[in-house]
């Protein structure tokens, strides 16, 4: 062994970094389960784990339990127990109210906002495709529905507009989208699928018919979600079988979950006015430094128009997509576009619909905070961020700025109303 010289171990000093920082900034996708929530599901996987209908003992603990359950999420959106319908998620709460909501009798046209999300769009597009004549409302820049225009779609039997987008984070004004709704006779829907537990939602000031909540976005389990439905409104359902939820959603109910759900909500509730203040915060000194990056544009409202964990940034000239795997690589979880369907080549319909241009809307990032960011972690990532821009703009043919006008990004626009 002698002459051999001892190896020098690699610096890991870069990748010590990215561990020791490892930072999950993509909280409107899902959150972590908070450890209460999970602490008050355990013993409903082996020990309370009976069917809440059945007439037995174990069957009463666990209606019990998912009553309870039922009184903390109508709790959180100011609504009545018997008002809320459990679902799988915010997915088939959706499609509940949209295909279970629309009545022939009050006509045969279904409008919805051109940001909504997929869950709302593909069926009022499955509607269109029973004969129903669908309507896109049109936004502004900041993702906010005209309302000069929303007044126009008139003689719909359902209107379905979200609180707040999942993309920019914009907040639309759902009281007043809701009276010309039912001005016009139309039951109306809303998604609070993102606002839920990050801002004030009472059903009653918002003037909802039905509203959509999900419990993997405030940290409560997924596959679980609910639907208010507000008393004397009428739906049908899309699941049939033995009767469950008011007859309204068959199928056992996940006791576990709607457990985990429940908690999720109470402290949310207790805990969203020190949390909206913090998060508040962290996102506008997330976005001053993310808006000194050279060409870099915000998408969607400031202030207190928009959610209190969004930052949706267009760094201009290069893909979205780049900056995401850059900033994985730096141990940072970001993303680009819609998170259902980050997959897809196609541009943000959310962004089209904001008058963004294909190539902005391909080259924008979404930054959602949650209850464990921390100022550390913010300035971190608005350096790595940065950085990873830098290298970007090096390999990229295009400056920001330059007219992109002849170059197929692709990405199309629906038809709005006029």
């Amino acid at each position: 062994m002698q002459g051999l010289r001892r190896q020098r171990p690699p610096d890991l000093r870069v990748k010590q970094e990215v561990i020791l920082m490892k930072v999950y900034l993509d909280h409107a996708a899902t959150t972590p389960v908070d450890p209460r929530v999970l602490a008050e599901m355990r013993p409903f996987f082996s020990q309370t784990f009976g069917n809440a209908s059945s007439l037995h003992s174990f069957g009463r603990e666990a209606k019990e339990a998912l009553e309870l359950a039922r009184a903390r999420v109508a709790k959180l959106i100011s609504a009545l127990p018997d008002e809320i319908i459990f679902t799988s998620g915010g997915t088939e709460a959706d499609n509940l109210a949209v295909l279970g909501g629309v009545d022939s009798a009050r006509g045969k046209k279904v409008v919805c906002s051109a940001v909504e999300h997929p869950a709302v769009l593909e069926p009022c597009a499955e509607l269109g495709r029973r004969g129903f004549e669908r309507v896109l409302l049109p936004v502004d820049r900041e993702g906010i529905v005209d309302m000069h225009v929303a007044g126009r779609a008139r003689g719909a039997s359902l209107v379905s507009v979200m609180h707040a987008n999942n993309e920019v984070g914009a907040i639309q004004p759902i009281a007043e989208i809701a009276k010309f709704a039912h001005d016009g006779d139309a039951v109306f829907h809303c998604d609070a699928v993102q606002s839920a537990g990050k801002i004030p939602v009472d059903v009653r000031k918002l003037g909802v018919d039905l509203l959509t909540l999900s419990s993997h976005k405030i940290y409560g389990p997924k596959g679980v979600g609910a639907l208010y439905l507000r008393k004397g409104v009428k739906l049908k359902p899309i699941v049939f079988g033995g009767g469950h939820e008011r007859n309204l959603r068959s199928g056992t109910e996940n006791v576990a979950g709607i457990v985990g759900f429940g908690k999720a909500c109470e402290l949310a509730l207790r805990e969203m006015p020190r949390e909206s203040r913090q998060l508040y915060s962290l996102r506008d000194r997330l976005l001053k430094k993310l808006l000194a990056i050279d060409g870099a544009a915000l998408n969607g409202p400031r202030g207190a128009k928009r959610l209190p964990n969004n930052v949706n940034v267009s760094f201009g000239a290069i893909e979205g997509e780049g900056i995401l795997l850059g900033l994985d690589d730096a141990g940072i979880a970001v993303s680009t576009g819609s998170a259902c369907s980050s997959k897809k080549l196609q541009p943000s319909h959310v962004l089209l619909a904001m008058g963004r241009r294909p190539e902005q809307a391909h080259g924008s990032v979404r930054y959602t905070l949650g209850r464990s960011t921390t100022a550390r972690q913010i300035d971190f990532t608005a350096r790595k961020t940065a950085e990873v821009v830098a290298r970007l703009r090096r390999m990229s043919p295009f400056k920001p700025g330059e007219d992109l006008s002849g170059v197929d990004f692709g990405g199309h626009h629906e038809e709005y109303v006029e």
